[in-house]
């Protein structure tokens, strides 16, 4: 591995660092100390080993034999948030959702209130183009600054990103380490009461206090993909630890020890009674990434 001034780590587990408290380790973790650590090190990193980018985790299935080549976590470094003109916020890709969200409240830039609920960081959602509440990335983007897996660092406009439903174009192996949003003049009262109802709602309507992965799958065209698995039977349905959630049928659970695995394949059984039961193919929104053990 090239020399750094940020952290690596071989073997490093990665069940503590996602939601769902299962799978396997990372061959090697790497922390960068800035975005000068991590350019320098992609350059110097063979190309043919392979890198993938972590944020918190809370999108994802790491799966049992866990992840080959290297991770990459941005860390406080990459947690910043600043204002940079009229109603837009340059944001580190370690930045969270709710750290955006009530800084462009401070500064009376409504629009971005949506972020409260997107349990990730400024890095996952802008790869993923994540959304909630009619709203998504692709509303508010500006432009992401990006770390290719070559080393090289480049700034994409939204086009670039070429954005559909939780999607974006961006190339494999690079590493976003910010992006810039806009929003709209607004009155931080009003955004405060808009992200309030938001927390609410999701309060009421989700599984927030439990081991999860967020949505489970993607909304099929004209479809809610809670209403299609909780039709097919599937609200509560378990494999060992895994289960449907019974709040919200898109969420899975982890009950206390079900590996990556089993999370899966409970995830491919809500899939295929799905599809028997209304024809419709359910495509999964939560990443699986590693090997199988």
């Amino acid at each position: 591995m090239p020399a750094v001034r940020g952290r690596l780590t071989a073997d490093a587990p990665l069940a503590p660092l996602v939601w769902f408290k299962a799978g396997g380790a990372a061959e090697w973790l790497f922390e960068p100390q800035d975005a000068d650590d991590l350019t320098g090190f992609l350059q110097a990193l063979d190309p043919a080993v392979p890198v993938m980018a972590l944020g918190l985790g809370s999108n994802l299935i790491v799966r049992d034999g866990g992840v080959p080549g290297v991770v990459v976590r941005l860390g406080k470094a990459f947690a910043t948030v600043e204002r940079t003109g009229d109603e837009a916020l340059r944001c580190g890709a370690g930045a969270s959702g709710i750290l955006v969200s009530s800084t462009a409240r401070d500064a009376g830039i409504a629009g971005l209130e949506f972020l409260r609920s997107i349990p990730g960081t400024v890095g996952g959602f802008t790869r993923m183009n994540g959304g909630a509440y009619g709203r998504e990335v692709a509303d508010i983007l500006v432009e992401a600054e990006v770390v290719l897996r070559t080393g090289e660092r480049r700034t994409l406009s939204r086009a670039d990103l070429g954005y559909t439903y939780r999607h974006s174009a961006l190339p494999e192996g690079a590493v976003v380490i910010g992006a810039t949003f806009k929003g709209m003049p607004g009155d931080p009262q009003a955004i405060q009461a808009e992200m309030d109802r938001i927390a609410a709602e999701r309060e009421a309507s989700q599984p927030l206090r439990s081991k999860t992965g967020g949505s489970t799958f993607k909304n099929p065209q004209g479809h809610k993909a809670w209403a299609l698995i909780d039709a097919a039977g599937c609200r509560g349905l378990r494999l060992g630890d895994a289960q449907v959630s019974e709040k919200h049928c898109n969420f899975m659970l982890n009950l206390g020890g079900a590996t990556a695995r089993e999370i899966e394949a409970l995830g491919e059984d809500v899939r295929n009674r799905v599809r028997a039961h209304s024809g419709v193919e359910l495509e999964w929104e939560i990443q699986r990434v590693g090997v199988q053990a």
